[in-house]
């Protein structure tokens, strides 16, 4: 039997799953696990978000089965990932043959194209009609038996164009796929794209210095003009100093011996980050699959970029742990502090903010009277999600009596919400004092 915990029903297995909310409430905490990643592929729909969800056969959607080596960054999402949004930033050229008087071209750009062929032959029921057969790498991924090539319908793989009779043909492969080039602007569709979905984290696997200046752009805004509260993983871009904002100092080194450098590593720790609650830490997680660390760093070294907010791979025993889960913030003041740091803190405050603004956005705005009776009921609610955070240990001290308040603010339509939030961090440094008698 299935169980766990949950935050919002969605489950599938009987089971037994604990909620933190009651029944009836318009306070509910947000699922977390979205990660999005725009990548340059040989197969897919490109310039659009394609969606998979962990454990789920991308063949038809990406062109290839997720052992594939084109698909090492989607395999590395996915190894923590609940839901991984695919841009695919390339549109490249399409194969295609021409068999008699029947053209097939490839459903896609790229070079995954010149892997089809198509196989002709006289049904052996009825010689009046053919069998159209669709081969991948060999393998017929489609068929179909017609009379003529007006009955012939697309398929996943490939479209059909000409008139007339079909005639039998042992085998044509398709030719001329090509991947094509990934300019700037492309990077501007995808973020202009993945904008208007849900997700947690984005991860831009490039080196390009540019491209990381506009991909923390993009996470100021959402986050400090939107309210949007996401994380971009980039690589060796501490100067970001933003907690919306990972930089990712190092790679590692996989059990299959593909070595990884640190910008690939994004997808997996846009993957982790993206799947982890908010009442956990991936200080020490071990990276699925890893053997070592790209780069092996020294303690003073370690020390170094950990105080300049750069997220670390560390070998340890026989394996790679995350040194600290931390992002770029690191210039710290009185009013933002080290706390901000931390990403186990931050989602529990980004997790707050957004579960209230939804939960506002849902029940109230527009619909609640802004007066006692209206803001008692909103307080209320606010109350509910802060001790749901309470219960799964993400925030701790939490009196609610004293630490909320709503009140009315300076508009008639507006409301003033201040709140005293303790958030939980993992353990992550012991200090023993040992008296030897």
């Amino acid at each position: 039997m299935a169980g766990g915990t949950y935050t919002v029903m969605n489950k599938v297995r009987p089971g037994v799953y604990i909620n933190f909310v009651s029944k009836g409430s318009a306070a509910t905490l947000g699922e977390r696990g979205t990660a999005a990643i725009g990548l340059t592929l040989p197969w897919g729909a490109p310039k659009t978000i394609i969606t998979l969800e962990a454990g789920e056969d991308p063949s038809t959607k990406l062109g290839y089965d997720i052992t594939a080596s084109e698909l090492l960054l989607v395999r590395e999402a996915l190894k923590r990932a609940k839901t991984l949004l695919v841009f695919r930033l390339n549109t490249g050229t399409k194969a295609t043959v021409t068999s008699g008087n029947l053209t097939a071209t490839a459903r896609y750009g790229g070079a995954r194209g010149n892997a089809l062929s198509v196989v002709i032959a006289t049904n052996v029921d009825d010689n009046a009609k053919f069998d159209v057969s669709t081969l991948l790498n060999g393998a017929v991924v489609n068929k179909q038996t017609v009379a003529n090539i007006a009955g012939l319908a697309s398929n996943d793989w490939i479209d059909w164009s000409g008139t007339g009779a079909l005639a039998a043909s042992a085998g044509a492969p398709l030719t001329g796929g090509a991947d094509g080039t990934v300019v700037n602007g492309d990077h501007t569709d995808f973020l202009g794209a993945v904008e208007l979905q849900d997700f947690q984290t984005l991860a831009y696997t490039g080196t390009d210095s540019t491209l990381k200046g506009v991909y923390a752009a993009f996470a100021r805004r959402l986050r400090d003009d939107e309210g949007r509260k996401i994380q971009v993983v980039v690589e060796n871009y501490p100067s970001a100093d933003h907690e919306g904002v990972i930089s990712v100092k190092n790679g590692v080194k996989l059990d299959d011996g593909t070595t990884l450098t640190a910008g690939q590593a994004t997808a997996w720790v846009a993957g982790a980050a993206a799947a982890a609650a908010a009442n956990e830490s991936l200080t020490y997680t071990a990276y699925d699959g890893a053997v070592d660390a790209g780069t092996r760093y020294t303690n003073a070294q370690t020390i170094t970029a950990l105080q300049g907010g750069e997220f670390v791979f560390t070998a340890r025993a026989g394996g790679v742990v995350v040194e600290q889960d931390i992002n770029s913030f690191h210039s710290f003041t009185p009013t933002k502090s080290r706390l901000f740091a931390k990403n186990r803190t931050l989602r529990v405050l980004d997790g707050l903010a957004n579960d209230w603004k939804n939960t506002f956005e849902a029940a109230y705005i527009g619909k609640v009277g802004n007066d006692d009776a209206g803001r008692a009921l909103f307080r209320k609610d606010c109350v509910k999600i802060v001790t749901a955070y309470q219960g799964i240990g993400a925030v701790q001290n939490f009196d609610p009596l004293t630490d909320i308040t709503v009140a009315q603010g300076d508009d008639a339509d507006s409301v003033v919400v201040t709140a005293s939030i303790q958030p939980v961090d993992a353990i992550e440094k012991i200090y023993m004092k040992v008296q030897v008698r």
